[in-house]
């Protein structure tokens, strides 16, 4: 099958390099919409649950049903992108959660939320990957980079103004307003995607793989969900095991049908790909798992190990996420002089040091040395973060890219969740070997320190990529 228009198709010119980089700007701008409302909404379960008549601890199933509904229709999009045109589909995804947006702010009772949230739901399985689609099919090899750049950004953007953009509007406004801040965004999303993205179809799709969505949704929602509650061990550990038992045995299934299947729902060939199986399954993953826990430790170890107020500590996360914004400047032309393989190693293992580094503060540590730490994080994960997000695509051919897409942002999200309950296990059974009835600074320090060693393994298996890894999208010359 191939993609009309076709990625190779485009002129390597300054109009489609224009081209990519404006479609990549359109796809981050709802990225940074879906993103800003998950980062939002934590800071006001209280008042929400006071205008419900309900406990806080009850609003967070508005959290779970959001997440499910994810996991259930991500496997779905990259068909849904080939059968029906990755932009219609796109369109579909800002108009789903800009309506769900408009719900969630306008619901008079929990049900109506949760039914919201779950449309939002759908919205957001839907964006992520086909908005990776859009960006892979419009952009030639050697814009790659910067458009992914681009698409990065959100991700990075968002936790730093959403939980602080959501206090204020909760405490001047209402927390309606934390989602009716998505409607001009959404409104300007579908006006962009429909006025500058070109329209574009698979010619013959395959059939939709029934089982395979089936084995593919219900395993990844057990595993989630597993994941989620292993940060919440007041639940109950039984039914934490038997959802990520469940999980892997239906993955697991999953896998063997869509290896045997005719038209498999999702082509699992893209996984022979090395630099898409090292970036995106092994190594990739592994290094997710540590620095998607660091963002949960860090305001823990601050608040609880130091005893800040949460604006205090508030501003030390700051600093480590304009960290990951400063980074952008630089990330290009750094991959470009020194290729994929070396910045991914190096990076690597300059983030899992500084990761590590975390270990030795205490609230005697001079504030300017908190803040530089925090700083050099937060280069070394942006940089690590696009490095990945690039090189997973270089060498995929256009007809896996709907799939490949669609099983990054399913990894992605098993890596956040898993980094989240690794980081919560480690703290949990350090204050239990302690006996302990609160955490103290030395669960912190354990718990960095583990996650910083499984930064450092994963960055040493980056040392199966050649030297030439990616070279064509980094434009890295090899000199000899």
């Amino acid at each position: 099958m191939t993609a009309i228009p076709e990625n190779e198709a485009l002129p390597e010119t300054a109009p489609a390099a224009r081209q990519a980089r404006r479609v990549a700007l359109i796809v981050a701008v709802a990225f940074f919409m879906q993103l800003l409302d998950s980062t939002i909404i934590s800071t006001s379960l209280p008042q929400m649950g006071e205008s419900f008549g309900v406990p806080a601890v009850a609003m967070s199933i508005g959290i779970t049903v959001y997440m499910l509904t994810m996991a259930v229709f991500v496997p779905l999009s990259g068909w849904l992108a080939d059968r029906f045109g990755a932009r219609n589909i796109f369109l579909v995804a800002i108009a789903l959660f800009t309506l769900a947006s408009l719900a969630c702010g306008i619901s008079q009772n929990l049900a109506e939320f949760v039914a919201a949230r779950a449309v939002q739901g759908l919205g957001s399985a839907l964006m992520t990957p086909v908005g990776r689609i859009l960006v892979l099919r419009n952009a030639p090899k050697s814009e790659l980079l910067n458009a992914t750049a681009l698409i990065t950004w959100p991700a990075l953007f968002a936790p730093v103004v959403g939980p602080v953009l959501g206090g204020f509007i909760t405490t001047y406004l209402s927390w309606h307003w934390n989602f009716f801040i998505n409607i001009p965004l959404g409104v300007a999303g579908l006006a962009l995607v429909a006025r500058f993205i070109p329209g574009d179809r698979e010619a013959g799709a395959k059939p939709l793989d029934w089982p395979g969505f089936f084995l593919t949704s219900v395993g990844l929602a057990c595993l989630l969900y597993g994941l989620e509650r292993i940060a919440h061990p007041q639940e109950g550990m039984l039914p934490t095991v038997a959802l990520l038992g469940t999980g892997i045995l239906v993955g697991w299934l999953a896998v063997r049908h869509l290896r045997r299947a005719n038209h498999p729902l999702l082509d699992l060939t893209a996984f022979k790909v090395q630099t898409f199986a090292i970036s995106t399954l092994s190594a990739g993953t592994i290094f997710r798992i540590a620095i998607n826990a660091t963002p949960f430790l860090l305001p823990l170890l601050f608040q609880v190990g130091f005893g800040l107020s949460p604006v205090d500590a508030g501003m030390m996360i700051l600093a480590y996420f304009l960290g990951n914004l400063g980074m952008k400047a630089v990330t290009t032309p750094t991959l470009r002089r020194f290729g994929f393989r070396s910045v991914l190693i190096v990076n690597g293992v300059i983030a899992s040091l500084s990761i590590m580094a975390c270990a030795a503060l205490s609230p005697q540590t001079p504030q300017a040395l908190v803040v530089v730490l925090m700083l050099i994080a937060g280069l070394s994960r942006s940089m690590q973060f696009t490095a990945l997000n690039t090189l997973a695509f270089a060498d995929v051919a256009s007809q896996q890219r709907s799939s490949a897409a669609t099983m990054s942002s399913m990894l992605q999200q098993v890596a956040m969740l898993f980094g989240v309950a690794v980081a919560a296990a480690l703290l949990n059974l350090s204050q239990i070997a302690r006996g302990a009835a609160a955490l103290d600074l030395v669960d912190f320090r354990l718990a960095f320190l583990v996650i910083g060693a499984i930064g450092l393994v994963a960055s040493f298996r980056f040392l199966a990529l050649s030297k030439a890894a990616g070279a064509e999208v980094s434009g890295h010359v090899l000199r000899i």
